[in-house]
């Protein structure tokens, strides 16, 4: 599976971006999704997490309420609308496939397959 992230980009504190997740290769809408994401000086940490049916959603609770995760699967991919957004938001984001049924979705080794990262820069 292939992953390609992009929507990032400046922007001020209090505005959004839009993140996508384009997916290819064989069986790829049938992944659990995850958003990660890496400030400098930083470990890579879990923002959002989506199954293969769009049916369980999951956040960190600096993401609940602010930003949103969705699939297309007929589109073979993954969105992550962010709304409100601080500066401590800025980092690096990654999104990230899971092909194992039962892993946490939390934790970074869960996924097999990521994507180069797009950043995100929020500015006071």
């Amino acid at each position: 599976v292939q992953l390609q992230a992009s929507g990032g980009g400046l922007v001020q504190a209090g505005g959004s971006l839009r993140l996508s997740c384009a997916a290819s290769g064989r069986t790829s809408s049938t992944y659990d999704m995850g958003w990660f994401r890496q400030a400098p000086g930083k470990e890579r940490e879990f923002v959002a997490a989506i199954s293969w049916s769009g049916g369980n959603l999951h956040y960190s609770d600096s993401a609940r309420g602010r930003f949103t995760i969705s699939r297309d699967n007929t589109e073979n991919t993954v969105y992550l609308q962010m709304n409100s957004l601080k500066p401590e938001d800025t980092a690096v984001y990654y999104c990230a496939a899971k092909d194992t049924w039962g892993l946490n979705p939390d934790f970074v080794a869960s996924y097999r397959y990521w994507g180069q990262g797009t950043q995100v820069t929020v500015s006071s």
